[in-house]
C-alpha cells in the first residue's frame, strides 16, 4: 500500500524476523528494554522536578504577595481561605456554651487531681454527629493565666499528654507542665493509627483507622486533618467567648502539624508551638496517606504557614518526632521520620526570609545536640508559655498527679471519634447527588448551546479534579519500529514525546488494504490495570479477547496506548506525588492522550475527525475522563467499569464493602472532592453530545447491575432531552469483566461510518 518506509537492518519480535520499517513521518525507534517501565521512570522524574519547582514558585508568589503593605492583608486572608478549602474545613461548627463533663456509673468526671489543679473528662460538639472528647486540666484556687489546647500525636492519648500514664517522659507531658504553670488546658483525643481489618469480607486488607477515614473523606473534599482541626477550633470558640486570656496551641508530631494549621486558620490564636514536626513538606507524598492534601504544595510549606501567623508567636522545637512505618497489607505505604536539624533550620530560615511582618515572633529551639532530643527538653515550652503570659514560669517536671477515679476508656473514646467522622462522611456521600445537580445545569435548548454551556464545567473538571500541568507539550518527535506482520495488518511500537522526561508509548495497527490517499477511522483500544498493549492485541486474554486486532481486521486503524497504571506501588506513588500539587495520575494520562490524538490525526491514512476511544476496566476509567477533556475523540466506549462511581469509591455502608474501594488496596483511586462535582453521569455529560456507550456484563464484580443502570439512566435522560437518544447505548450481556465486542462493534461501525456505504 506504499505506507511504510524500509530500513536496512532487522530485529526479532514475537518469534519472527521482521525488517525494521518505520511509519511515514517517524524516525526509527531505538529505545530498548521495557518501554512501559521506562515510561514510568520518566513520569517519576517529571513529577520529582515539578515537586522541586513548587518551592521556588510559591516562595516567589509569597514574597510578591507580602511585599505590598496595601494588599498584604487581603493576600493573607485569601491564603487562609485556600488552606481551609484544601483541608476541607467548610462547614460551620455547632455552637455550644461549654464542654460537658463526662462521667459513667463507674467513673466520675473528675479523673485526677494535682498540685493546684484538677483534671476532668470532657466532651464538646463540633459538627452534626461529630464530637470532640478529651481532658480538661484546670487550675484550682486561681484564675488561669492562659488558655491552651495541647494536641498529642495520633499514637498518644490525652492521659499520656497529661502525665496520667508513664508512656511519655516528664519533659514531653506538655499539658501537665502547662497546667502546673497556671494555664487552663484541654487535650483533645485524635483518631489513632490503629491497624485493623475494616471489612470481614476482605480480611486480607488491613488499614489504619486514620487512612480508612481519609479515603472516603478525600473523595468528598474533606480530610481527617480538617475534622480534627475543627475539634480544636471548636475549643477556640469556647475560649474566645470567655475573653479573659490569651489562647495558645501546642502539639507534638501529628499534634504539632494540626496546631500549626489550626493556628494559622484562626487569628484568635495568639501563639503556636510545634515540636518534632517542622520542616520541608515536598516529601509529604511519602507520609501516611491521611496526610495527603490536594494542591497543598502549590501554596504552602511550613514556612508559608508560619507567615500566616501575622503578629503572633510561633515557637518551633527541633526534637525527636514520631517514627512510624506503614506497611500493612492493602494500606498505602508511608513513613514518618524526625526532620533533620538542617532541614528544620532551613525551613525556619525560609519562614523568616518571607517576612510577613516584622512584629511576628518566631523562635527556634533545639532539643539535644542534633535536634533529636526528647520533646520539651529545650526552652521552647517556656518561650511558648511566656508568649501567652509574660511572667509565666515552669515548675519542676517531676510532679505527679493523684488519680481520683478510673481513667476514661481511651479505646472506646477513640472508637466514638472514628464512628462519628465515618458517619458524617457517609451522609455527605449519600447527599452528594444534590450538590452535583445544583452545580451542573447546562443549557439544553440546542446542541450548540449545550456545548457552549459545558465549557466551564470541562475547565472545572480539569483544573479542580484532574489537574493540568502548566507546561507546554513538546513537539511529537515520533519514533517507530515494526513488531507485527500479520496476514491482514502490521503493527508498530510508537513513542511520542510529551514532557521533557515523559513520553507516550503504544502500538499502532494498520490494515494492509489501506489504499493510497484513503483515510480510515481510528479506534484507540485501552487496556486495564497492570495491562500492556500486547494484551489487547494477542493471546486471547480473558478480559480483552484480542479486540484491538479484531477491530483492525475489520478495517480500522487501531492504536493501543500504554497507560501508566502498572507495576503496583510504582504507579500508585505517581498519584501520591501528583496530589500535593493539585494533580493526579490522569494529569499525565490526559497529556499523553493529547499527544496521541494529535499524532494520529496527522497520519496520512487516518481520519482526524473519526478517532474513537474504547477502554476496559482502568481503561474504562480512562474512557470517562480522557474523552471528556480531549476534543479529538469523537466518541467513547466505557467497558467493565461504568457504575455509580461515587458510591463505589466512597461508600462504607454495610454490604457495599463487596464493591467499594475504601476497603481495597487501590489507595490511589480517590480523587479530591469528586463526590461533590462529577459522578460518571456528569463525566459522560462532558463527552456529550458525542456518542457514548457502556458495555456491561451481568456477572462483572465491579458493581451490581442496579448501580450501573441507575447511573446510565441519567445519561439516557440527558441525551433524550438533547433530542439525540440514539447517541447513547448500554449493552448488557451474560458475561464477566470482559470485552464482549458485539454491540460495541456495531456502535463503532454506526458512528464511525465503517465500512463505507456500498462496501
Amino acid at each position: 500500500m506504499g505506507l511504510l518506509l524500509l530500513g536496512s537492518s532487522c530485529s526479532f519480535a514475537l518469534g519472527k524476523e521482521i525488517k525494521k520499517e518505520v511509519i511515514p513521518g517517524t524516525k526509527p525507534l531505538t529505545l530498548e528494554g521495557d518501554l512501559a517501565e521506562r515510561m514510568l521512570e520518566g513520569a517519576h522524574r517529571f513529577l520529582d522536578r515539578k515537586l522541586t519547582e513548587t518551592l521556588v514558585r510559591r516562595s516567589n508568589h509569597w514574597e510578591k504577595g507580602l511585599s505590598s503593605p496595601k494588599n498584604k492583608e487581603a493576600f493573607l486572608d485569601d491564603n487562609r481561605l485556600e488552606l481551609a478549602r484544601i483541608l476541607g474545613i467548610t462547614e460551620k461548627r455547632v455552637p455550644f456554651e461549654a464542654p460537658s463533663l463526662t462521667a459513667t456509673t463507674s467513673r466520675t468526671a473528675k479523673v485526677a487531681t494535682g498540685s493546684g489543679y484538677e483534671i476532668f473528662a470532657v466532651r464538646w460538639p463540633v459538627l452534626k454527629g461529630v464530637f470532640g472528647e478529651g481532658l480538661l486540666l484546670r487550675p484550682t484556687g486561681r484564675k488561669p493565666v492562659a488558655n491552651v489546647i495541647a494536641i498529642p500525636d495520633a499514637d498518644q492519648c490525652p492521659e499520656d499528654f497529661a502525665g496520667l500514664t508513664t508512656k511519655i517522659a516528664p519533659s514531653g507531658q506538655f499539658a501537665r507542665r502547662l497546667v502546673e504553670s497556671g494555664c487552663q488546658v484541654v487535650v483533645p483525643a485524635l483518631v489513632g493509627r490503629n491497624v485493623r481489618v475494616q471489612s470481614e469480607r476482605r480480611k486480607g486488607i488491613k488499614i489504619s483507622d486514620r487512612e480508612f477515614l481519609h479515603r472516603s473523606a478525600f473523595l468528598m473534599g474533606r480530610t481527617l486533618q480538617g475534622f480534627e482541626i475543627q475539634k480544636v477550633l471548636a475549643l477556640v470558640d469556647w475560649f474566645e467567648r470567655e475573653k479573659e486570656n490569651r489562647i495558645g496551641l501546642i502539639g507534638w508530631g501529628e499534634g504539632g502539624m494540626l496546631a500549626l494549621q489550626a493556628g494559622v486558620l484562626d487569628t484568635r490564636v495568639d501563639a503556636v508551638c510545634v515540636s518534632g514536626q517542622f520542616g520541608p513538606r515536598e516529601g509529604m507524598w511519602r507520609e501516611p496517606l491521611e496526610r495527603n492534601l490536594f494542591g497543598f504544595l502549590n501554596h504552602f510549606g511550613d514556612a508559608e504557614l508560619a507567615n500566616l501567623l501575622v503578629d503572633r508567636a510561633l515557637v518551633v522545637e527541633a526534637a525527636k518526632g514520631p517514627e512510624v512505618v506503614i506497611n500493612s497489607t492493602g494500606a498505602a505505604p508511608g513513613r514518618l521520620i524526625t526532620p533533620t536539624l538542617a532541614d528544620v533550620r532551613d525551613e525556619f530560615s525560609r519562614a523568616k526570609t518571607l517576612g510577613s511582618s516584622t512584629k511576628s515572633d518566631f523562635s527556634l529551639f533545639t532539643s539535644g545536640d542534633n535536634g533529636k532530643g526528647s520533646p520539651g527538653e529545650s526552652q521552647a515550652l517556656l518561650k511558648f508559655l511566656q508568649s501567652l503570659s509574660p511572667d509565666g514560669r515552669l515548675p519542676k517536671r517531676e510532679k505527679t498527679q493523684k488519680t481520683a477515679s478510673a481513667l476514661p476508656d481511651s479505646k472506646a473514646r477513640e472508637e466514638r471519634a472514628f464512628r462519628g467522622i465515618a458517619s458524617y462522611v457517609q451522609e455527605l456521600v449519600e447527599k452528594s447527588h444534590l450538590v452535583r445537580t445544583s452545580g451542573f445545569q447546562p443549557n439544553l435548548s440546542s446542541l450548540v448551546a449545550y456545548a457552549n454551556s459545558t465549557v466551564s464545567h470541562r475547565r472545572r473538571f480539569e483544573e479542580e479534579v484532574i489537574g493540568r500541568f502548566e507546561e507546554d507539550l513538546l513537539p511529537l518527535s515520533p519514533r517507530s519500529r515494526k513488531i507485527y506482520d500479520e496476514a491482514k495488518w502490521t503493527g508498530h511500537e510508537v513513542v511520542l514525546d510529551t514532557y521533557p522526561e515523559l513520553f507516550a508509548y503504544g502500538v499502532l495497527l494498520v490494515p494492509k488494504n489501506v489504499q493510497p490517499g484513503e483515510r480510515r477511522p481510528v479506534v484507540v483500544c485501552q487496556h486495564g490495570l497492570e495491562g500492556r498493549p500486547k494484551d489487547v492485541i494477542e493471546g486471547d486474554h480473558r478480559a480483552y479477547h484480542d479486540f484491538a486486532a479484531k477491530l483492525c481486521e475489520k478495517g480500522y486503524v487501531v492504536f493501543a496506548p500504554q497507560n501508566p497504571y502498572l507495576m503496583g506501588d510504582k504507579f500508585r506513588s505517581l498519584q501520591r506525588k501528583a496530589n500535593p500539587m493539585g494533580k493526579t495520575l490522569f494529569s499525565l494520562i490526559v497529556a499523553q492522550h493529547r499527544q496521541i490524538v494529535r499524532w494520529l490525526g496527522e497520519l496520512p491514512f487516518a481520519d482526524p475527525k473519526r478517532i474513537a476511544f474504547y477502554g476496559l476496566s482502568y481503561g474504562g476509567k480512562t474512557a470517562m475522563r480522557v474523552p471528556a477533556l480531549v476534543d479529538g475523540y469523537c466518541l467513547s466506549i466505557c467497558s467493565a467499569d461504568f457504575n455509580d462511581w461515587i458510591r463505589k469509591t466512597g461508600s462504607t455502608r454495610p454490604g457495599d464493602d463487596r464493591y467499594s474501594y475504601p476497603f481495597t488496596s487501590e489507595y490511589e483511586i480517590f480523587e479530591f472532592n469528586l463526590g461533590h462535582t462529577f459522578n460518571y453521569a456528569e463525566m459522560a455529560a462532558l463527552i456529550a453530545p458525542r456518542p457514548f456507550m457502556v458495555e456491561r456484563g451481568h456477572f462483572d464484580g465491579v458493581a451490581p447491575d442496579e448501580w450501573v443502570a441507575a447511573e446510565h439512566s441519567k445519561i439516557r435522560r440527558l441525551y433524550t432531552r438533547l433530542k439525540i437518544p440514539d447517541r447513547t447505548e448500554i449493552e448488557w450481556f451474560l458475561g464477566p469483566h470482559t470485552i464482549n465486542g458485539q454491540g460495541t462493534f456495531r456502535f463503532l461501525d454506526k458512528w464511525l461510518g465503517w465500512p463505507p456505504k456500498g462496501k
